[in-house]
């Protein structure tokens, strides 16, 4: 019987290996040969794509989409996928300068860029794919319109003379904000001609640029099959230098296990979701490495401060006392979440590494006596996902330790955030990735929340899902935002976090890292770390 079993195991896995490398060799033109290397001009990745939705850079907000995008399309400012630390960079835009008013920026385009078609990239199309991302309304757009652009005043304040660019906003902001703001997906300048010569019924190109592209990047998409791979091919004019890697092709790979043999055999270059287990069976591989780095996605756990007994401050004190940070993270997180108890992920402009909570049996019981609270019960809602469940799990044994009963409700994504939303939950774990590369992105919705009043219904904010009101915090915010000085922007975001620690109904436990295997030849995959995207031109073998 167990020798019957083993055999059919290996055929099962070996009938899975097969159809993954005909699929990926069909994809490459290799004719599926399972011994195929990849050559030494193609770059081949098997990575999770299920989650593209459109390849319009105005509407893209999906992971897997934003790496196609970086790659595509050039923004105004943009970063250095080699030096993150620097921080955004002149892209299309060589220089700018602000008015003294400081409500304008002026952008001066670099000249002697072409898109993809051979059209030069002006200031007009800058300005009109600004204005047509604000047009759209599509979920990404709050990243622009949150200076105050608007459909009705759009053409009146992203305007483009000759060879410059200038923006103007409702009022003052710090310059960084919207310089980060502008290396966003979003921000991704189209082709003006290209793009109206394929508008459908007035949609600005829309429905067109979901599965083509009108780009200036190194890369031009070649095809997208959803839920399968996505074809890019060189741009032999790449203002930086052509790329090493004619083409890119990126193939849909669910399983590790899958990803893990592929690799192995030499099939593709890079993996990009193995499981730690598959990660450690890597070891000792002289052709292959892997590499760890950075995102900027947290996980935490949240208590609503409408339930009687979590809205006491000793209490949620005590149950930040009562997570096992370092158990966790070396475990069955090991090499994928990173203790982290700041809302502002490391990378970014304000971070901090303060720890201020660690697992203290002793300390949470005397909190929760000096609080008078005894037998607390609560409901904690968890979305399926095995990661997350492990978590629970975790928090539940050690609550369960100091007499705290956590009941855990788990759900699909959109049974728990609609009753997160609703402010239902008495807890809440889950996870938050920023919107866009500055400190606001997150400080905005964890600290941020200026009525409280169920009418509110700001469901955006993390505050005001949790029914926390941060009082001065919510103030310290608006002036961190419009602070123009960068090193008091700074200081004003550390101080912020560390207010936060304090007092927020909040237990900030970890931050996403990412594990990523490739042959050991492959130099300069870089995913982006905490702030951008993957970038494929730098890449050589």
């Amino acid at each position: 019987m167990t020798g019957n079993s083993s055999r059919s195991l290996k055929r099962r896995v070996f009938f899975k290996r097969s159809l993954a490398s005909l699929a990926l060799g069909a994809a490459i033109g290799l004719g599926g040969l399972a011994e195929a290397r990849t050559p030494d001009n193609m770059l081949v990745i098997a990575h999770r794509i299920d989650d593209i939705t459109t390849l319009d850079p105005a509407q893209s907000f999906e992971f897997a989409g934003s790496d196609v995008i970086m790659n595509v399309y050039r923004k105004l400012v943009n970063f250095d996928p080699l030096n993150l630390e620097a921080g955004f960079q002149p892209d299309l835009a060589e220089s700018w300068e602000v008015s003294e008013d400081g409500l304008s920026i002026t952008f001066t385009m670099r000249e002697g860029v072409t898109f993809h078609s051979g059209n030069p990239v002006t200031a007009e199309d800058a300005a009109f794919s600004l204005q047509r991302a604000v047009k759209l309304n599509k979920t990404p757009s709050f990243i622009l319109t949150q200076f105050g652009f608007t459909p009705e005043n759009v053409e009146e304040t992203i305007v483009a003379d000759g060879n410059t660019l200038t923006i103007t906003t409702d009022k003052k902001y710090a310059t960084s904000f919207i310089l980060n703001c502008l290396t966003a997906t979003i921000g991704g300048i189209v082709d003006k001609t290209l793009v109206l010569e394929n508008e459908q019924d007035g949609d600005l190109g829309n429905a067109w640029l979901a599965t083509n592209s009108a780009g200036s990047g190194a890369y031009e998409i070649v095809s997208w099959k959803p839920s399968e791979s996505y074809t890019l091919a060189a741009n032999p004019d790449f203002y930086l230098g052509a790329p090493s890697m004619k083409r890119v092709i990126v193939q849909h790979i669910q399983e590790s296990a899958t990803q893990r043999l592929l690799l192995e055999k030499g099939d593709v270059d890079i993996a990009r979701n193995l499981n730690p287990e598959d990660i450690a069976g890597l070891e000792g591989q002289e052709n292959l490495a892997v590499d760890t780095d950075q995102k900027g996605n947290l996980m935490y756990v949240s208590f609503n401060q409408k339930h009687p007994q979590l809205s006491n401050p000793k209490v949620v004190e005590a149950l930040k006392y009562l997570i096992d940070y370092k158990g966790m993270e070396g475990s069955f997180l090991k090499g994928q979440w990173r203790e982290h108890q700041s809302f502002l992920p490391a990378g970014y402009l304000g971070a901090i590494d303060d720890k201020p909570y660690s697992y203290n049996l002793e300390k949470a019981k005397e909190l929760l006596a000096e609080a008078g609270v005894e037998n607390l019960e609560f409901e904690a809602g968890v979305r399926e996902a095995q990661e997350r469940i492990e978590i629970a799990q975790s928090l539940q044994n050690t609550f369960a330790q100091a007499g705290v009963t956590m009941n855990i409700t788990i759900g699909t994504g959109k049974q728990i955030l609609t009753r997160y939303r609703a402010r239902e939950l008495d807890m809440y774990l889950g996870a938050w990735g920023p919107d866009y590369p500055d400190p606001q992105t997150n400080a905005g919705t964890f600290a941020f929340n200026p009525d409280n009043s169920d009418e509110a219904q700001a469901t955006g904010l993390l505050a005001y899902r949790n029914a926390w009101d941060p009082g001065p915090l919510t103030a310290a915010v608006e002036a961190a935002v419009i602070e123009g000085d960068t090193d008091k922007r700074r200081e004003m975001y550390e101080q912020m976090q560390r207010d936060f620690q304090a007092v927020a109904p909040f237990g900030i436990m970890f931050q996403k890292t990412e594990q990523t295997a490739r042959q050991a030849s492959v130099k300069d995959f870089t995913i982006g770390g905490a702030v951008t995207a993957t970038a494929y031109w730098p890449v050589t073998k």
